[in-house]
């Protein structure tokens, strides 16, 4: 855990200093240190079979199993020492390779297709390996997924608050000379900052509420979900950037156009990602979704509305600062403020929506009855309800 926390001090480093290996140096360490500690884990548990899963303990192929194991757990170390020798003399192919490792089970997955598709198939070895594969349709923990994604925003949302309690809690010297000793007209100072803190917070809130409604509908996460969730929490931990830009509005009031739209930017793929969950669920409604949800409906027309939202809001703010450039921070605050109003009216907007919808399907007239013949020898009485009266 503690080289896994080192990780974000040496993106940082590779951000600022692209072209110097320390900062790939440290990230590949890091990487190989966690892949060692893993090894040892898995080395530690087949020596105690007691430890693992009941279908590799009564297994005949045991041995066969550690092999595979150990193979998919080092793969990513592996790829880091290379990197970490390009990144001496050519650290393109490093990043490249480091890029590798976080998309190692995809490529995996994509290289086998295309082999599948150029050789044909491979004939199954006789010790067959079940499990421990790289199958994208192979189910995720759905606990662990929430888990993580509940811990991301709950850190985005702490990091807000932190923000303000370190830049906008005012000196008592400077509130006696320059506000005559007047907190209020201090804090009234940095009113920008704590508009765009409410906001910023706002945006994390209902993103998340949006997050939790959506697994509550999922009942199974598949991998693509999985990545999916990541993408949309890599945007997510952007948005103390997002903060840091709109509070510094009345600061660089010259750099606001470029600030609103880099807010907009991480709002929208922030949600864009989550309403990319639900398609990737709706695709294969029959194992990922819950039975109450998964034959459409109101429930659906509403979490369609919360997951489009925040998309909609700030794809048409950021197209309304193309136009209107000089309006732009009054554009991103209408954006803050309208959204969560809206999301505390979805249901009794998409309720209208529908019943409008209903309204307009009524006006072209009831549908004609389906004509059919008389069943001789059959009464009035036998007729079944769900069948339409004959001629």
């Amino acid at each position: 855990m503690m080289s896994i926390t080192f990780l974000p001090f040496t993106f940082s480093l590779m951000v600022a200093f692209p072209e110097v290996p320390l900062g790939i140096l440290l990230f590949c360490v890091c990487v190989m240190a966690v892949g060692a500690v893993q090894a040892l884990i898995v080395v530690y548990a087949f020596h105690r079979p007691h430890l693992l899963s009941p279908q590799i303990e009564r297994s005949a192929h045991r041995a066969l199993y550690r092999q595979h194991i150990l193979g998919i757990v080092l793969r990513g170390p592996a790829l880091c020492l290379a990197a970490a020798g390009f990144s001496l003399f050519f650290y393109p192919v490093a990043y490249l390779l480091m890029a590798t490792v976080i998309f190692l089970p995809y490529v995996s997955k994509v290289a086998g297709w295309c082999r599948a598709r150029l050789v044909g198939p491979r004939e199954p070895p006789a010790h067959s390996l079940e499990i421990f594969t790289f199958d994208l349709h192979e189910p995720l923990s759905k606990e662990r997924v929430e888990a993580f994604s509940d811990g991301v925003y709950a850190i985005v949302a702490t990091l807000l608050i932190l923000d303000i309690c370190e830049d906008n809690v005012p000196d008592s010297e400077d509130v006696k000379v320059k506000f005559h000793g007047s907190l209020v007209a201090a804090l009234g100072a940095s009113g920008p900052h704590f508009l765009a803190y409410f906001g910023s917070f706002a945006t994390v809130g209902l993103l998340w509420f949006a997050h939790h409604s959506l697994f509550l509908h999922i009942r199974k996460a598949t991998q693509p979900m999985g990545l999916l969730n990541t993408l949309s929490l890599a945007f997510v931990g952007g948005l103390p950037l997002a903060y840091q830009q709109t509070s510094a509005f009345a600061r660089r009031p010259h750099d606001e156009l470029e600030s609103v739209r880099v807010s907009c930017a991480i709002i929208f793929f922030a949600s864009i990602f989550q309403f990319a969950i639900w398609t990737t669920a709706l695709l294969q409604e029959g194992e990922t979704l819950q039975p109450s949800v998964r034959f459409g409906g109101r429930e659906h027309a509403f979490m369609f509305a919360k997951l489009v939202l925040y998309p909609g809001a700030s794809l048409l703010a950021f197209a309304c600062t193309c136009v209107l450039s000089s309006f732009s921070t009054a554009i991103f605050h209408a954006m803050q403020i309208a959204v969560p109003f809206t999301f505390l009216l979805l249901r009794l907007l998409v309720r209208l929506a529908l019943a409008g919808l209903r309204g307009l399907r009524g006006l072209r007239g009831p549908a004609r009855p389906t004509h059919t013949r008389p069943v001789p020898g059959a009464t009035d009485d036998a007729q079944s309800p769900l069948l339409p009266a004959p001629c």
